[in-house]
């Protein structure tokens, strides 16, 4: 019952005592326990970063192994990009493509290459116009995207 007033007052848990004495806990028990601790506090961090780097390669869409290759605030954007870029070679390279196929294809890599080094101009501006940038190259890649899904029959 004592405790609880104590507690209802508004006193303090720690006191200087009960901090003094989990100090010289903590210097007795540290150098004992973090040679066996640290292992496995290694591991997680590496478990925790592998599982991040995951995430973020299938948030982009990309390889594993290919996420440093598309860093930034465009690196989505560089992503899609690339992407079409591999789409527009397997394009060239149907049996079926046609000369109006390859035409499209021929202007549509100019057009890539435009967006992007428009979104790696982006990276330098200001929030709100890189967003709107970011915004325009998203809207001309998914007509791009669209046009190509067609002429391979998707």
């Amino acid at each position: 019952m004592a405790r609880k007033a104590k507690q209802d007052t508004g006193e303090a848990r720690v006191t200087p005592k009960k901090a003094k004495n989990a100090v010289a806990v903590a210097k007795v028990l540290g150098p004992a326990v973090l040679p066996v601790v640290a292992p496995y506090a290694v591991r997680a961090a590496g478990a925790a970063r592998e599982l991040y780097d995951r995430y973020q390669a299938r948030k982009l869409g990309v390889a594993i192994d290919q996420l440093g290759e598309y860093t930034g605030r465009g690196a989505a954007l560089h992503a899609r990009i690339a992407g079409l870029v591999q789409g527009l070679a397997e394009l060239r390279k149907s049996s079926k493509a046609t000369a109006a196929d390859t035409k499209f294809a021929d202007e549509t890599q100019g057009t890539l290459e435009q967006l992007s080094a428009t979104v790696r101009a982006a990276e330098r501006m200001p929030a709100a116009r890189r967003k709107a940038a970011h915004r325009a190259v998203a809207g001309e890649l998914d007509r791009l995207e669209e046009q190509l899904l067609h002429r391979l029959g998707v």
